[in-house]
């Protein structure tokens, strides 16, 4: 940086022209259109096809999906938030901004979302082809530098990944700052240059911070290709607003991130410091080389090789000295690889954030530096044009066939994981999130599997416990599940998930109380965590804490409106409280959300039946029967409904199909008894009362209809047995009393 100062003195030669100025007319207008049609088409061709995947499990349900202020598009109070609010432990306002745009465009279909990450990138191509073409005036070396930067393999990560939309939008961003102040350099003295230069940085920065070294950039753009000759005092004084902006930037992103900054153990300093020096050689190798690319490269479990350091240290200060040394002659390659040196520096783990090693993604800007010295490198070859063209289509071409085939790996979370663990060793984060893609597809054994995996890799990962937890309480294995949640909340205790998991499986094993503390526990770290919402409502309700249970329902709905969940439990705890018509407007809205959803239509029913609208209840759960023909709660409530109607044939034969998907329904034995004793069918409908009574030992009614039989019958005795133990169970029950009564009258008259 010392040598920027020197341009004014430096001669001119054919290796180091000024800019040229870009030649004028329809022939070399076409030539540009063409080409930027060209560019476009490529990009296209790489990474149209991921308008047809899905997202993925690793940031996108953060970012886009699973975030209830995103999710439900552009909202004044989503704005508000997105810029009074630390989102994935980073300020980036406009990234967010843009997530809600697309989901107001596209709802949450990943394809939409997809589109806009490629035609941003295609934007940011074109962008800098026609901002390098108008520093240096050169046109095929400029469309040679921004085709490798669209199609390179390294560039897929920052396109594929829904959730990078920071790296291409910020990179658009990126390039229109240079182009403003390329124009700003060449014509100081016009009106505003400087101002849309700040305001398009700072949106940048709003994007990604890691243009924070771009008003270093800048002054390399000075030096080369630029060559302003002003001292290098006014050249750093008009920065100083841009490294300002910078400054504030670092500070706003520190404070983000503090929770996820890790500087102890295995991250020491001089690990951090020994593994930056390795991430430079290793781009520069997957940029000759890009094979075996991979969404998450993790630390080594020890320390790195011995000989990694020194190596790539000596590697660096050779290509450092010998750029150097070729400045003069040839100043771009010295400008090129201090621009991929200091563009790199956020990123390379001086301040570890995650268990990372490298990203691809961290490439996605700072290699354009040398993708600029090789192009103009290239172009000083002694090879006749034909050849250099044919060679840089080769060029291309492979890079396009690696990229497309890397692209394809993106398709989903399942072939995005396997393809990382085929690639990488000890990969805990891989397989904790391949576990997880089997998780969400129901496939047990294999999420269990990886899970384990994962956690022999890294016993203390709490993550990895709180996912197998959740595989384990799937299935069925409900206190393995309660020790895999605590083992997570003892290596992690304000693990918010890991807290709201173990109140659900509490609450499950009968631990109401435990559950609820749980619960609270979980909103104390997460005030807007929506299940745990849910949950705590859930377990209120159990606790008969009725407008407890409502208020919290109500509070997830305020954070995601389109929570079918909390919808429907909402109208069960409203039509608990006597709040009929409330909760049927609840069901409604659940229907709406969630039309194959059979619960909401047996609920609807049930509070339909207890409105007295039995032929629209009978309907409601014939619905449910239709999605669900094994739901024996919407069968036994439809034979009720039929009871009710006195349509008793049909009551009874819905009944025997309820006692068919379950025959230890109580209630269904009881009420099939008393639809038969109206049909006369006394002994089978003294069977189906001790069958209830068998499940169901303190059924009052079973024991009251029974008395009432055996009364009818003469068998006093078996009456007043079963009368007193009815009146037992429901101290309060009338009629049990009084046929006791009767029957203490008939025996004893004169009393």
């Amino acid at each position: 940086m010392g040598d920027l100062s020197m341009a004014k003195a430096r001669k001119k030669s054919n290796c180091q022209q000024s800019p040229q100025k870009a030649a004028v007319g329809p022939n070399r207008c076409l030539q540009v259109v063409g080409l930027c049609l060209a560019l476009a088409a490529i990009t296209f061709a790489v990474f149209g096809q991921t308008l047809r995947h899905d997202f993925v499990n690793f940031d996108d349900e953060d970012y886009v999906f699973g975030n209830p202020m995103v999710a439900r598009g552009l909202t004044r109070q989503g704005i508000g938030w997105a810029f009074t609010h630390v989102h994935s432990a980073n300020w980036h306002p406009l990234t967010s901004f843009s997530h809600m745009l697309d989901c107001q465009l596209y709802g949450l279909r990943p394809g939409g979302h997809h589109l806009t990450n490629v035609l941003l990138h295609t934007a940011a191509v074109l962008a800098l082809f026609l901002v390098l073409r108008q520093m240096t005036g050169f046109l095929w070396r400029s469309a040679f530098v921004a085709a490798v930067f669209a199609i390179h393999p390294l560039r897929v990560e920052s396109v594929a990944w829904v959730a990078e939309r920071k790296d291409v939008l910020s990179g658009l961003f990126f390039m229109l700052t240079i182009g403003a102040y390329v124009r700003y350099a060449r014509r100081p003295w016009a009106g505003g240059c400087y101002g849309l230069l700040l305001l398009l940085f700072a949106m940048g920065l709003m994007c990604k911070p890691m243009l924070v070294t771009l008003p270093l950039v800048l002054r390399l753009l000075d030096y080369w290709p630029l060559q302003r000759t002003e001292s290098a005092g006014k050249l750093w004084m008009e920065k100083l607003p841009l490294l300002a902006l910078s400054a504030a930037s670092c500070v706003a992103t520190i404070a983000a991130q503090r929770g996820f900054i890790q500087t102890g153990g295995s991250f020491s300093l001089p690990y951090r410091l020994g593994n930056a020096l390795v991430a430079c050689m290793v781009y520069l190798g997957q940029m000759v080389w890009p094979v075996g690319l991979a969404v998450f490269y993790p630390c080594p479990r020890n320390a790195l090789p011995a000989w990694e350091v020194p190596l790539a240290a000596t590697l660096l200060a050779g290509l450092s000295a010998l750029a150097f040394g070729l400045r003069r002659n040839q100043p771009w390659i010295w400008a090129g690889w201090l621009w991929y040196l200091i563009m790199l520096v956020p990123v390379l783990g001086i301040i570890q954030v995650g268990g990372q090693a490298h990203a691809d993604r961290y490439t996605y800007l700072p290699q354009i530096g040398i993708y600029i010295s090789v192009a103009w490198l290239a172009a000083e070859w002694r090879v006749s044009r034909m050849a250099l063209g044919g060679l840089m289509i080769g060029v291309l071409g492979v890079l396009m066939v690696c990229a497309w085939q890397q692209t394809a790996y993106w398709q989903n979370s399942e072939t995005l994981w396997t393809h990382t663990l085929a690639y990488t060793t000890d990969n805990n984060v891989a397989e904790l999130n391949l576990g997880s893609a089997f998780l969400k597809k129901g496939q047990l054994d294999e999420a269990i599997a990886h899970f384990q995996k994962a956690l022999e890799i890294k016993p203390d990962y709490a993550d990895a416990h709180n996912n197998l937890g959740k595989a384990l309480l799937q299935n069925g294995q409900l206190d393995e599940a309660m020790a895999q949640f605590q083992k997570a909340l003892d290596i992690k205790p304000d693990h918010a998930e890991a807290h709201n998991n173990l109140g659900a499986a509490l609450l499950k094993k009968g631990g109401v109380d435990e559950a609820i503390l749980h619960d609270q526990e979980a909103l104390q770290i997460r005030p807007d965590f929506v299940e745990a919402h849910v949950n705590l409502g859930n377990a209120l309700l159990q606790k008969d804490r009725v407008d407890e249970a409502i208020a919290h329902y109500q509070k997830a709905l305020e954070i995601e409106p389109g929570l079918a969940e909390a919808h429907y439990n909402l109208g069960v705890a409203l039509r608990q409280r006597g709040s009929v018509d409330e909760s049927i407007t609840q069901f409604h809205q659940a229907m709406q959300l969630k039309p194959d959803d059979a619960a909401s239509y047996n609920d609807l029913g049930t509070a339909l039946l207890q409105k007295g609208e039995l032929g629209e209840a009978i309907s409601q759960f014939k619905k449910a029967l239709a999605i669900k023909p094994d739901y024996a709660d919407a069968s036994y409530n439809l034979a009720l409904s039929f009871h009710k109607q006195g349509r008793m044939d049909e009551a009874i034969a819905q009944y025997q199909k309820t006692l068919e998907i379950k025959p230890t329904h109580a209630e269904a034995h009881n009420n099939l008894g008393d639809a038969l004793l109206q049909k006369g069918r006394v002994d089978e409908a003294i069977a189906h009362f001790q069958n209830a009574l068998e499940i169901q030992p303190r059924n009052a009614e079973a024991h009251m209809n029974l008395g009432s039989i055996f009364f009818q019958q003469g068998r006093m005795d078996e009456a007043i047995a079963h009368y007193q133990k009815a009146l037992e169970i429901r101290p309060d029950y009338a009629a049990a009393r009084e046929n006791l009564e009767r029957i203490n009258a008939l025996r004893n008259p004169a009393k």
